[in-house]
């Protein structure tokens, strides 16, 4: 019987961790429930003697996994992985994974939801504009990106992306007009919904630059990760053009500034809410449990991120 952990200092909804739960008895398993445990020493107690871990964004750093005796796979219910540290997982021989595509649909329907409140002006009474026959430029074209311009077709929005990783013709097969770099992306667009992992590459790219290519009254959303945006290039290109805005689901380090110099321009939430749907959680919990019963029964690895 393998120990499966459940550590989520931000829980799951009760009834995604009831899906978890039926999956892993079923297949024979015992599950652990640690919620809310605000500090690190009651995780590294809770692993020491753990098979498998189901993570939102919590951190499975090397003290973790030095901790973590038995441990064989870490999941992390979502996309985004950067909160695992992969080399140590993998000098441990720790399999990672994480859950493409289950919150997708939920963080698609938020980026919609701050364009709508951007455009009409934060709903302040004053008369904005519309996002029909608007050109968005979806910044990675993934699972998240595709369900983007999937609700984009519906606003009646022109549709421009750029993926540096998907061909061309497979963002054609989709109604999506291909861009050939970043560049054009922001040069072409109203809108720029970012979806782009943070990496080495990645990191502090979005910056002056960048986004002062996009036109006048550009749009610039926010649902991937707080490393990939130039806080400081932000901030003074929006000093300088009053027509640009600003909203993200990741509160920037330098939050108070950007409240306090761009009032009416700018929009964070207070903490990442993405995910943040009864579906999400239920849809990557139970899939995070599946691929868990999966590694260990059968030594499957399709979501592997680390070598």
């Amino acid at each position: 019987m393998a120990k499966i952990l459940v550590a989520t200092d931000k829980p799951f909804a009760a009834i995604a961790v009831k899906g978890i739960r039926e999956v892993v008895e079923s297949a024979g398993d015992e599950l652990v429930l640690l919620e809310k445990y605000g500090e690190k020493a009651k995780l590294l107690d809770a692993v020491k003697d753990v098979d498998a871990i189901i993570i939102r964004s919590d951190i499975i750093d090397a003290e973790v996994l030095d901790a973590a005796k038995q441990l064989k796979i870490v999941v992390r219910a979502g996309a985004g992985y950067d909160n695992v540290d992969l080399a140590t997982a993998t000098a441990h021989n720790v399999c990672v994974m994480n859950t493409p595509g289950q919150n997708s649909n939920a963080v698609a329907e938020l980026a919609f939801g701050m364009m709508v409140m951007a455009v009409r002006n934060f709903y302040n009474g004053t008369s904005g504009t519309e996002l029909k026959g608007k050109k968005l430029g979806i910044h990675a074209y993934g699972n998240v990106g595709r369900n983007v311009a999937r609700i984009a077709k519906g606003f009646g929005m022109e549709i421009y992306a750029f993926d540096a990783f998907c061909p061309a013709s497979a963002i054609e097969a989709d109604g999506v007009k291909p861009v050939a770099s970043q560049e054009e992306l922001y040069a072409t667009c109203d809108v720029v919904s970012l979806h782009i992992p943070a990496t080495a590459e990645t990191k502090n790219s979005i910056d002056y630059e960048l986004v002062g290519k996009m036109p006048k009254g550009g749009l610039l959303v926010n649902t991937a990760r707080k490393e990939v945006i130039n806080e400081a290039g932000l901030i003074k290109l929006m000093e300088e053009r009053a027509d640009l805005k600003y909203v993200t689901d990741i509160m920037p380090a330098a939050n108070e500034e950007f409240a306090a110099k761009f009032a009416g321009r700018y929009f964070s939430t207070p903490k990442k809410m993405g995910a943040q749907t009864a579906e999400a959680n239920i849809n990557a919990g139970i899939a995070a449990a599946k691929q868990i019963e999966g590694f260990l029964k059968e030594g499957c690895e399709k979501f592997r991120v680390n070598k």
